[in-house]
């Protein structure tokens, strides 16, 4: 079965399990965009980037196509197929991100992100580091992706590392679209409706900006033991409007223009020997 038919099966397999797990708590909404992985195929075919960040990769299913320079970090990595492809470099890190990126090996290399995937631990103090820390070693017209910001049900909620339910978990990740409301309100966010979870890029980055660093043990304190029900699930919507992937990707990718290098361009490797 060819690759293509193979993700095929597979998107409508996640899509009965994602109905098995479906929107029934008031309030809450299901996204009905195309799946976020095939989003991020789509982007990669079309926009190509000096450098390419992932946090959270496992069996390297979203970076595998990217052309791109790649950077791929996961405290336990699960590939078993062909993830380099047509990369002229991949750095794989088997670690935390915390740990990544207290390596300084961006630093050390000189290395500038044109845009970043992140899609680590579904703790909203994690993903705000991860954000921190890739916006600083970002591009700054880059753009960085968050994963599972967008929950459709109360049971996907759950800090609860030892009680996940079925299906999707988003944690409480969703924390980051107000935090980033009120603390970066410079930011752009467009919050793409991709399934099952939602997929939010935030672009006009400040590399040097230090707001989030310095308001880092506030915001934490305050947001902690905020449940996204006592917020105020209507509330939470309406800071922000749904972006049909499928037109963001008809209007190329809007976001990316300062980055966006042509995927042509890019050398693939050649063979040299039998």
């Amino acid at each position: 079965m060819a690759q293509k038919d193979t993700e095929a099966v597979i998107d409508i397999a996640e899509d009965d399990r994602d109905e098995a797990t479906g929107s029934g708590d008031t309030g809450f909404r299901r996204n009905t965009g195309q799946r976020y992985a095939s989003f991020l195929d789509g982007l990669h075919e079309k926009v190509g980037f000096d450098w390419y960040m992932e946090i959270g990769c496992r069996a390297g299913r979203t970076f595998a196509p990217v052309r791109a320079n790649t950077i791929a970090v996961d405290p336990f990595f699960k590939a078993e197929h062909n993830i380099i492809g047509d990369k002229r470099r991949l750095f794989v890190f088997q670690e935390t991100s915390d740990d990544f990126f207290a390596s300084g090996f961006l630093d050390q290399m000189q290395i500038r992100l044109g845009f970043s995937f992140l899609d680590g631990m579904h703790l909203f103090e994690f993903l705000l580091r991860d954000f921190m820390n890739t916006e600083a070693n970002s591009e700054a017209g880059g753009v960085i992706a968050m994963h599972d910001c967008v929950p459709f049900n109360e049971r996907m909620l759950t800090r609860d590392l030892d009680n996940l339910p079925r299906g999707p978990w988003t944690g409480d990740v969703w924390k980051l679209i107000p935090i980033l409301r009120k603390y970066r309100p410079e930011v752009k966010l467009t919050v793409l409706s991709c399934r099952p979870t939602g997929l939010v890029l935030v672009s006009n980055l400040s590399p040097g900006n230090t707001v989030l660093n310095e308001a880092y043990d506030e915001i934490i304190a305050n947001w902690r033991d905020v449940n996204l029900v006592d917020y105020g699930v209507a509330r939470f919507y309406e800071a922000f409007e749904l972006t049909d992937p499928a037109e963001f990707a008809e209007a190329d990718y809007p976001v990316f223009a300062k980055v966006r290098r042509d995927p042509a361009a890019v050398a693939a490797p050649v063979k040299v020997t039998k």
